[in-house]
């Protein structure tokens, strides 16, 4: 019988995948990123008049799988979320179409695994206040991942330009995470507190001032994904130790990418792209009074790494396989 290619609903990934398999399969993919064992294109943009339409391809051998990430960002959606995303993974051998597979809840989680990852490896180890500065969906993530790998987080600082956004935030912070969590009046409260910053926000002018941040804070940059798009005073970026996760992507539509334009940045003040840091290549703390900066786009790696080991959850049992609907399409 010809085979078929899986449909993978968010409820069966959410079934066998949370955020800790996320940081784990973010690491590792950031590790074959960083010892040249994938090959990954940078990511395509199709502009709309209301959003845009982002293609992520990758083929990653050592895992023996390549795959698509197509996610639509639309700002103005009210009855249909911002981001949504579809995942198609192939076999390299044939290019057998596998699986295509609900994105929207991969790409919130690996995201904030990303801000994990990059907190692991250039966080001090003595950090205890994370400051949030944007309290949506992906700051619960990406403060969800940091819990994991910065356990030694005791409590957050939150501000969002919603104030019942930023209590609400709080509020889950303590039932879901179980960790001290208070809103802040201002901006500049939730970045002085800080160890470790993260900033998930839309903004198109510098929201967080140099003068505001203290020596040794490590900030995960998110927000910024488009060009034009910039959270953060460009100060801070010729003072801080600057890692990117992928310098075409950073320098088109990452934090780095007005002060890029501007000529005000460039790739020699980058110091290393995450891979490099998770295998060792680059030591990006010197001291505990570094400021560092993680400038994150979102990779396909990681996309297609967590798609990979869902696929392989759902379907190393047999009858959870049959259970899943398929289609013929060749």
């Amino acid at each position: 019988m010809p085979e078929k290619t899986l449909l993978i609903t968010r409820a069966d990934v959410e079934s066998v995948f949370g955020m800790a398999d996320a940081v784990a399969c973010v690491e590792n993919a950031f590790r074959l990123y960083g010892e040249g064992k994938v090959q990954m294109p940078p990511k395509v943009y199709i502009t709309f008049e209301k959003g845009d339409l982002r293609c992520m391809p990758v083929s990653m051998p050592t895992l023996k799988i390549a795959g698509v990430k197509n996610v639509t960002v639309h700002p103005g959606n009210r009855d249909l979320p911002t981001v949504m995303a579809l995942i198609s993974l192939a076999d390299p051998e044939t290019g057998f179409p596998l699986a295509v597979m609900d994105g929207t809840y991969l790409t919130s989680l690996r995201t904030g695994a990303a801000g994990g990852v990059a907190a692991k490896h250039l966080a001090r180890a003595d950090s205890r206040v994370a400051g949030m500065v944007g309290t949506g969906r992906q700051a619960q993530t990406q403060l969800e991942a940091l819990l994991i790998t910065r356990p030694g987080i005791q409590k957050v600082v939150a501000y969002d330009i919603n104030s019942d956004s930023a209590k609400a935030f709080c509020e889950w912070c303590g039932e879901r995470l179980k960790v001290e969590a208070a809103p802040a009046s201002k901006v500049e409260e939730a970045v002085r507190a800080a160890d470790v910053l993260v900033t998930t926000t839309p903004v198109r002018q510098p929201i967080v001032r140099d003068e505001w941040v203290r020596p040794g804070t490590h900030i995960n940059a998110i927000g910024a994904d488009a060009p034009g798009k910039e959270e953060l005073d460009p100060a801070i970026l010729k003072r801080a130790r600057v890692v990117v996760d992928n310098w075409e992507q950073a320098s088109h539509s990452g934090e780095i990418n007005v002060a890029v334009s501007k000529g005000a940045f460039a790739r020699k003040d980058v110091v290393a792209d995450i891979g490099e840091v998770v295998t060792g290549k680059v030591k990006v703390r010197r001291s505990d009074a570094d400021v560092t900066v993680f400038d994150s786009t979102g990779l396909a790696v990681q996309d297609v790494a967590c798609a990979t080991e869902v696929l392989r959850r759902l379907t190393q049992d047999a009858n959870r396989r049959n259970k899943l609907p398929a289609v013929q399409f060749f």
